[in-house]
């Protein structure tokens, strides 16, 4: 009966690998600054399901940024294994985890990080130039991800002639065109109001009860509840790794939250 169970559970780890979009293991993470080694990441262990939604906080220097980077294929540990769709990808060389990023990931930053003279579609259309897409392809791809952040009818503004919602909406559009398997949102909203960044939190809810697997870094609890599992670093180690149980539905909030009025 006792190697039955065992054997049961086995077979339930061996489930949740193969259902694991990311799964890291005694992850460490070192920088050497001088004479200093900074212990940044100290044996993280950590598995993300399919179609999870994952808030990581965090007070600065606690790791969270780190373990991004890592999520992202823009930084390497210094020892462990980080699996992505089941491939161990920690020790890759740069131009396979260029390859990676532009494939499976889409990631969208605090900045927007958009180009200033090039219109909404042409921003997000940027990442296909690197996938060898043919153009037809390219732009049916860069108008269905605007159209599924409500921006159809913006194709062609400028940057400039976006409100700060607007300009995050276009960057998630951009993370989308690749069609990749897992989102990365930095700080998505942190340079947005009360009631922009609840839209952008309704995006992403969105965006994930059709499938797609989301990461977010946030410092702020009130945008990590919007998320359906909250994993708290502090000093480079997982201190606290919770279910949500009901997270409130962004949209529903939004509807309640009065109008921000025009200048």
């Amino acid at each position: 009966m006792t190697t039955m169970l065992a054997e049961q559970e086995l077979t339930k780890q061996e489930v949740r690998k193969q259902n694991a979009a990311i799964r890291v293991q005694d992850v460490h993470r070192i920088y050497q600054l001088g004479e200093n080694r900074v212990h940044a990441l100290r044996g993280i262990n950590l598995e993300i399901a399919k179609g999870e939604f994952v808030a990581i906080m965090g007070s600065s220097g606690s790791g969270k940024s780190t373990l991004m980077n890592i999520l992202g294929c823009l930084d390497r540990p210094t020892s462990g294994d980080y699996f992505l769709d089941g491939v161990n990808v920690a020790q890759l060389p740069k131009k396979e985890l260029a390859a990676i990023r532009n494939r499976r990931l889409g990631f969208v930053f605090q900045g927007f990080n958009l180009l200033a003279r090039t219109t909404a579609l042409e921003n997000v259309e940027l990442p296909t130039l690197y996938a060898k897409i043919e153009s037809d392809e390219r732009l049916r791809r860069a108008k269905r991800a605007l159209e599924m952040v409500g921006l159809a009818e913006r194709l062609d503004h400028f940057p400039s002639q976006l409100s700060g919602g607007q300009q995050q909406r276009v960057a998630i559009a951009r993370a989308l065109v690749n069609q990749p398997s897992i989102l990365l949102a930095d700080e998505p909203t942190g340079n947005l109001d009360s009631r922009t960044s609840v839209e952008i939190m309704s995006i992403l809810q969105k965006l994930n009860e059709e499938g797609l697997t989301i990461v977010l870094v946030t410092h702020e609890q009130d945008i990590a509840q919007y998320a359906r599992r909250i994993i708290t670093f502090r000093d480079g180690k997982v201190r606290r790794d919770e279910r949500v149980a009901q997270p409130p539905r962004a949209a529903d909030v939004l509807a309640d939250m009065p109008a921000l009025e025009q200048d």
